[in-house]
C-alpha cells in the first residue's frame, strides 16, 4: 500500500506492509525509495506517527543515497571529475606528459599520461585503484588477524575481484575475496568486511556465536557497515 507523509517543505512516500513482526521497521534503499513494515495489530495512525518521527533520518539517508548516485553516475575521465579514494572525494587533474604516473594528494589525482583518451585513462586508474586496494587490504588484515590468535585460524589468502553484489565473501577453502571498490570506502568499512569474513572462518553461519564474536571483535562495526549501506555497488 502507498502512502506519504508532509514533513515541513518535503513529501515522504512510502510504502506499507504488515508481517507477523514485534515492532515496526523502516527501510530507505538506494533507490530512495521507503518501504515501512508493521506489525499486524498495528494502527494506522500510529504508524504514520511513526513515519514521522523517523522523518528526518529518513531525509538525511536519501540524501545519502542521491550523493552516491550522482558520484556512480558514467564517468567520462576528463578534469573535474570526482573519485572517492578510502572515503575522501578527490578531484582528477589530468596532464599530458611524456611519463605515464599517477598521484593523489591535495584532494587531487594527478594522471600523468602519454594518451589522455578517456578510455586509456580508465584502465590506468583501475590499474591504480587495484594496486592501492592490494597494498592497503593486506595492510589491514595484518592489523587485524593477530586478534584471532586465539582461533587457531590459518592466515587467509587475499584475492581482489570486481564484484557486482557484494563487498566481500570467504570461500570453504578459507579464501577471502574484497570487492575492489571498497578502496574508495573509508578504512573503517575495509576493516569491518574484512572482520566480518575472518569471522566466518571461525563460524560458518550468521546465526548468533557469529554475531558475538563479530561485537567482540569490532565494538563498533554497526557504525562502519551502516556506511557501507550508503555506498552503492
Amino acid at each position: 500500500m502507498k502512502h506519504w507523509i508532509k514533513f515541513g517543505s518535503k513529501q515522504i512516500d512510502f510504502s506499507l506492509e504488515y508481517a507477523e513482526r514485534r515492532s515496526l521497521g523502516i527501510k530507505v534503499h538506494p533507490d530512495g525509495s521507503v518501504e515501512v513494515l508493521a506489525p499486524v495489530d498495528a494502527k494506522e495512525t500510529e504508524i504514520i506517527d511513526e513515519v514521522r518521527r523517523k522523518a528526518p533520518w529518513i531525509l538525511k539517508q536519501q540524501d545519502h543515497f542521491s550523493d552516491y548516485v550522482r558520484m556512480a553516475a558514467p564517468r567520462r575521465f576528463i578534469s573535474g571529475e570526482t573519485h572517492l579514494l578510502l572515503g575522501r572525494q578527490y578531484r582528477l587533474k589530468v596532464i599530458a606528459d611524456n611519463q605515464d604516473t599517477i598521484k593523489a594528494y591535495r584532494g587531487q589525482i594527478w594522471m600523468y599520461s602519454r594518451n589522455t583518451k578517456p578510455e586509456t585513462l580508465k584502465k590506468r586508474l583501475n590499474v591504480w585503484y587495484k594496486d592501492k586496494a592490494l597494498s592497503i587490504f593486506n595492510e589491514l588484515l595484518e592489523e587485524v588477524f593477530p586478534k584471532f590468535k586465539r582461533y587457531k585460524i590459518a592466515r587467509p589468502p587475499l584475492t581482489i575481484r570486481t564484484m557486482t553484489s557484494r563487498w566481500g565473501s570467504c570461500t570453504p577453502l578459507g579464501r577471502i575475496i574484497l570487492n575492489i571498490d571498497l578502496i574508495k570506502t573509508p578504512k573503517g568499512c575495509i576493516e569491518y568486511v574484512i572482520t566480518h569474513e575472518l569471522c566466518h572462518l571461525v563460524y560458518h553461519h550468521h546465526g548468533k556465536p557469529f554475531q558475538e564474536l563479530l561485537d567482540k571483535m569490532m565494538p563498533d562495526r554497526r557504525k562502519w557497515k551502516e556506511k557501507l549501506e550508503y555506498c552503492l555497488i
